[in-house]
């Protein structure tokens, strides 16, 4: 861990649960021992990934680590509740209750989203949600995030034997959905609704997005840093989804990291610096634009 980071743990109120968590803040924000309530410059809410069904915080921490030191922000990762005993849309409502408790965390500074692989899937979908709210994000940070739950692109068949696999990651989308005969195609998510909104700030009208794909239009979401390997079954998906927001006039800035497959994050600190070297230049169309209203 890098010694420019301090990090504490916390409890994130969520309904009538709370979420674990860890805060890692870079040592320049003076804030005083123990106290994660201390405003920062930005936040940045993580999610892990792990298909949905595995990972934790405590597994990605000295890469969560790595990354506040890399962007100067303070980032909070949680531990949202793991398919499939708690399938769609629970780890998304437990990113929502994160990305609330962040607002407070941040004391006015912008807040962004952010995650590596499902949790990508998660930030983008989190992302989409708070436009709808009215309460639009500074940013969403994206690594490599499956889109398609049908895995239809044809990245995921140049090499049937690169992680993760096509029949593995539609086989995590079905647990992850709820199973059932819709589960591999995109639609837009409204089951739920009735029960998963309670005890949140979210209209039962707010739709929560399983993928970015049920969004019928992605105009007005924050802007958007993605970054992904050329040897990633999931870069067709990522191109697709970059290509997607650049059409509606979302900021974007794509990053394509040659020989590089799937799980770098975790791995590899060069590719956690293309990361953050993404995120500044999102940060700046962000400023840019708060700058011209």
């Amino acid at each position: 861990m890098p010694n420019t980071v301090t990090w504490e743990p916390a409890a994130i109120p969520a309904g009538d649960r709370e979420l674990p968590a860890r805060v890692y803040r870079p040592v320049p924000t003076r804030a005083s021992a123990g106290d994660y309530r201390s405003p920062a410059p930005s936040v940045i809410v993580w999610a892990h990934g792990g298909s949905w069904r595995s990972g934790s915080v405590a597994e990605w921490h000295p890469a969560l680590a790595h990354l506040a030191s890399l962007t100067g922000a303070t980032v909070v990762g949680v531990d949202y509740r793991l398919a499939p005993e708690n399938p769609h849309p629970a780890p998304l409502v437990d990113v929502l209750a994160a990305l609330d408790w962040a607002d407070e965390l941040a004391g006015g500074a912008p807040v962004a989203v952010g995650g590596d692989s499902a949790g990508a899937t998660l930030a983008a979908s989190a992302a989409l949600v708070r436009r709808d709210a009215g309460r639009p994000l500074a940013a969403q940070l994206l690594a490599y995030p499956p889109i398609d739950p049908a895995c239809r692109a044809a990245s995921y068949g140049r090499d049937p034997g690169a992680f993760p696999r096509r029949a593995d990651l539609a086989a995590a989308w079905r647990a992850y959905r709820g199973g059932g005969a819709n589960s591999g195609t995109a639609h837009r998510s409204t089951a739920h609704r009735s029960t998963a909104h309670q005890n949140t700030p979210y209209s039962s009208s707010t739709p929560y997005y399983s993928t970015p794909a049920d969004a019928a239009d992605v105009t007005g979401v924050a802007p958007a840093a993605l970054v992904v390997g050329t040897l990633d079954p999931v870069a067709d998906d990522v191109r697709a989804y970059a290509a997607r927001l650049a059409a509606a006039d979302v900021p974007v800035v794509l990053h394509e990291l040659p020989g590089v497959g799937h799980g770098a994050f975790l791995g590899s600190p060069e590719f956690r610096r293309r990361l953050a070297a993404a995120y500044r230049a999102t940060r700046h169309a962000y400023t840019l634009d708060r700058s011209t209203r």
